[in-house]
């Protein structure tokens, strides 16, 4: 745990002997009055915030140089500095408290049931992660980085979450909306302490670990005249740097000893990763791989999707080749919207709409609401939101409003 680091605050403070002409430091007359009503305004102005130690630095830059664990609660005594801060928090009489709270790692307890996992998916991952916790044994090049990338909807990002949960791996996940920042810097930063925050479950948990970055060309990828902000930049070439240096880490300014941390292997998934800066994708960084699902593959998965509805296997097989070439998430949005009748239905036997947020949100402890019935899922059912969707998905791609709109404009 990182100590509580404490400041000479070497400024003035309030002293009865102030009133007679002396202070604290230099037990000397101050010499006139105006001289010390001034001294007295200044001071009661003046925070330890502005306290600077010997090489001129304040109090917060040295306690964030010194802090290597994020997981830590620590702060100043009450009455050292101003009582504006202090307060009781989290069992700490403190005036200040960092705390690092959020659980950055994840855990897969929600997936409960039988999945199927593609078995090329499942050789590409686990041979992945495997080589980088053994690349001290192994005399090769070993990629840091595996691009997992395909066409949309196709479970990448949940085949991995399964592979992770077979595997007993506690990985830390980041999103490509954590990649752009109002601040320079703070995405780049981030990557670097979820890696580390990743290392410290492998050193302290004794678990293996991994970071994994969704939609990675979302935030990165550049489209037609993208615009290349400051913070694509930076993430690119910590990246770059991680792959090149993965068990050198640093979060701050100076190198510490602390910033050396164990490999953790790097899954990101994207859609199209042409539209990524190429020297990161090479092969000596980044290794590849394309997901496309076949029909066995996608066979498997729908079946065990539905498989607690009482659909065989046969009747998932007419629901796929009657809706080809379609992303595994539409069979999953295809049985979610088979419940739409039945939820309609119990909103009717709560009392309506209009009553419907009330009875919901604010119910008593002794009032009880009707108990919801799911649907008996058959074939016609499936097949019905099926062609519901397939209308949907052809109304968007018929109908293109933004030419009805910049019509006049184009004239």
């Amino acid at each position: 745990m990182a100590k509580a680091f404490l400041l000479p605050v070497s400024v003035w403070v309030p002293n009865p002997k102030i009133e007679s002409g002396m202070c604290i430091r230099c037990c000397k007359s101050s010499g006139g009055e105006e001289e010390k009503v001034k001294k007295k305004k200044r001071l009661s102005k003046q925070s330890s915030w502005e306290a600077k130690d010997a090489e001129g630095r304040d109090y917060l830059y040295t306690l964030g140089k010194e802090a290597d664990n994020m997981n830590i609660a620590v702060g100043q005594r009450a009455g050292v500095i101003d009582s504006l801060f202090a307060g009781n928090f989290l069992g700490k009489d403190s005036d200040i408290v960092f705390d690092y709270r959020q659980k950055a790692t994840r855990s897969f307890e929600y997936l409960e049931g039988d999945y199927y996992i593609a078995p090329l998916f499942m050789d590409k991952v686990v041979c992945h992660i495997v080589k980088n916790y053994l690349a001290h044994l192994l005399n090769i090049k070993i990629p840091l980085i595996l691009g997992i990338w395909g066409g949309k909807g196709q479970g990448k990002s949940f085949q991995t979450e399964l592979i992770f949960q077979a595997m007993g791996i506690e990985p830390v996940i980041m999103s490509a909306g954590e990649l752009e920042s109002e601040r320079a810097g703070e995405p780049g930063k981030l990557i670097r302490e979820r890696y580390r925050t990743a290392s410290q479950v492998v050193q302290n948990q004794g678990k293996m670990s991994c970071l994994m970055i969704n939609d990675i060309d979302a935030g990165l990828g550049r489209f037609g005249n993208t615009q290349m902000t400051v913070n694509n930049q930076i993430v690119v070439g910590t990246l770059m740097n991680l792959s090149d240096n993965p068990t050198r880490v640093s979060v701050g300014q100076d190198w510490r000893e602390s910033d050396v941390t164990n490999r953790i292997p790097i899954i990101v998934t994207g859609n199209d990763f042409s539209t990524i800066y190429a020297p990161l994708i090479r092969d000596g960084r980044m290794d590849k791989f394309y997901w496309q699902p076949n029909l066995e593959d996608i066979l498997n998965i729908v079946h065990r999707m539905y498989e607690k509805d009482g659909i065989s296997r046969d009747e998932v097989e007419r629901v796929v080749k009657t809706f080809p070439n379609q992303a595994l998430d539409f069979y999953g949005a295809l049985r979610s919207r088979t419940y739409d009748r039945s939820i309609l239905k119990w909103i009717d036997d709560i009392g309506g709409v209009e009553s419907f947020g009330s009875k919901l949100l604010k119910r008593k402890k002794d009032q009880s609401l009707p108990v919801f019935i799911p649907p008996e899922q058959s074939v016609d059912a499936l097949l019905e939101s099926g062609y519901s969707l397939i209308k949907e998905q052809q109304l968007i791609m018929e109908t293109k409003l933004s030419k009805e709109y910049m019509k006049n404009m184009e004239d």
